[in-house]
């Protein structure tokens, strides 16, 4: 995984009216969550702020990262764990981080990268990607940029199940009986398919 530093300040004032002002300055408001519990044994966040343009190079991209994240001078290391959108304006509203440590497992979700080509394009088929990203369970130092999943002899009307990959040193955590990709058949791969049975 690629690794990226945000910095960050902590927050006194915690609301609504506060994080609405927070965005109007071009802050978003954030949380970070880790080993620490509150005495009902809930996780207990560190609420900070972060400016939208440090977000952005995380938020917006197809990659996953490790972050370093630099809150008033102390560093975190973790990774992005849920994201809040305005419903309408697609605006980001709120980022959630959950702090990772070395020997720890973590699960996350992994971009699936297909390699090759596949016999069923060749055959005249269009592949079609169910997923694009698999969830998967190991030390956040294990964890790839993306999973490559070679497409080579997938054939018209075959599937590649989460079931059917493996990955030295991940665990998959997507159930293995979701469908990644398959070859769909298309016009042109049905009337070559009828030429050759009249053949």
């Amino acid at each position: 995984m690629k690794e990226i530093e945000v910095t960050g300040k902590k927050r006194s004032t915690i609301g609504k009216k506060s994080s609405k002002n927070l965005r109007k300055e071009g802050f978003i408001p954030c949380n970070l969550y880790g080993e620490a519990k509150d005495e009902n044994g809930a996780p207990k966040a560190l609420a900070f702020t972060c400016p939208m343009n440090e977000l952005r190079k995380i938020v917006y991209t197809p990659h996953i990262y490790v972050i370093n994240l630099i809150i008033d001078g102390e560093s975190h290391t973790a990774i992005l764990k849920e994201l809040q959108f305005h419903p309408v304006t697609d605006a980001l509203l709120h980022v959630d981080f959950y702090e990772v440590n070395d020997q720890k497992p973590i699960t996350i979700g992994i971009p699936v990268k297909l390699t090759g080509l596949a016999q069923g394009i060749r055959d005249g088929g269009r592949m079609n990607l169910s997923i694009r990203k698999i969830n998967v369970t190991a030390k956040y130092q294990d964890i790839p940029e993306h999973l490559d999943i070679d497409v080579t002899d997938l054939k018209i009307g075959k599937s590649i199940k989460v079931g059917d990959l493996h990955f030295e040193g991940l665990e998959m955590a997507t159930s293995k009986e979701v469908v990644v990709c398959s070859i769909k058949a298309t016009r042109k791969s049905n009337a070559a398919s009828k030429a050759e049975d009249a053949e």
